[in-house]
């Protein structure tokens, strides 16, 4: 089994800014938001709350693009999108701007292991690839479920370790092949610092949380979706 290796917690460079965005992560993020709609839409919460005014809080924004592509969907909810890293953020900002959606997107500089909200704040929470960043992510795990209401929907996604280097470099080509090579770096290292799907199974299971909340999504993703315990 390849073992966790960490990355820098925080990509605060304008390199690493620029970088990921300039990634064509679209297909992916089409996919978050896909899956997140129909996620609370078969899973409703008792009572029902609908999506439409709904506050949501997306960990980990980076530049924002998912919370754009949930926006995009006119579906009224209302998101605030929070990371630690400024420069990120510089573009996350300008982003939300270009896309006309100030009023819907809300940006903050947070971090993410200890948010300064009081428990159940919000009705969702999301996240793409933030737990692979962080040395013991079941703090992070631990924050988003004391901040949704009895009943949130937990949505989080992240990158799951391969089993061996072979098949890491095999990934990093086949969907990153024509990145730069600053990007294909930080994706290669970002393999090396995610949990295998067994280890996002624990980290669930030992919070409350039911085997089934976890799968894998793709040949590189996991995936924890569902509503969570009332406390």
């Amino acid at each position: 089994m390849l073992p966790r290796t960490l990355e820098p917690e925080v990509m605060d460079t304008v390199e690493d800014a620029t970088d990921y965005d300039r990634m064509d992560h679209s297909a992916v993020n089409r996919s978050f938001v896909d899956e997140f709609l129909a996620a609370w839409e078969e899973c409703p919460a008792s009572p029902p709350v609908p999506l439409a005014g709904a506050r949501l809080i997306d960990l980990g924004t980076g530049t924002a693009q998912i919370p754009i592509e949930l926006a995009g969907r006119h579906t009224g909810c209302r998101i605030l999108a929070v990371d630690l890293a400024g420069e990120m953020l510089k573009l996350a900002r300008r982003n939300v701007a270009e896309a006309a959606v100030e009023e819907t997107v809300e940006i903050e500089q947070v971090d993410a292991k200890a948010l300064p909200w009081d428990d159940g704040q919000f009705d969702g929470v999301i996240s793409n690839s933030i737990i692979h960043h962080i040395a013991e992510p079941a703090g992070v795990l631990d924050e988003m479920v004391r901040v949704l209401k009895p009943g949130g929907m937990l949505f989080v996604r992240d990158l799951m370790r391969p089993d061996d280097a072979e098949t890491v470099d095999r990934l990093v080509q086949e969907y990153a092949g024509n990145a730069s090579p600053h990007a294909r770096q930080l994706f290669h290292q970002s393999f090396h610092a995610a949990l295998t799907l067994e280890e996002t199974r624990q980290m669930v299971a030992d919070r409350g949380g039911r085997s089934e909340f976890v799968r894998a999504s793709s040949d590189r993703h996991w995936t924890i979706s569902g509503r969570w315990p009332i406390r």
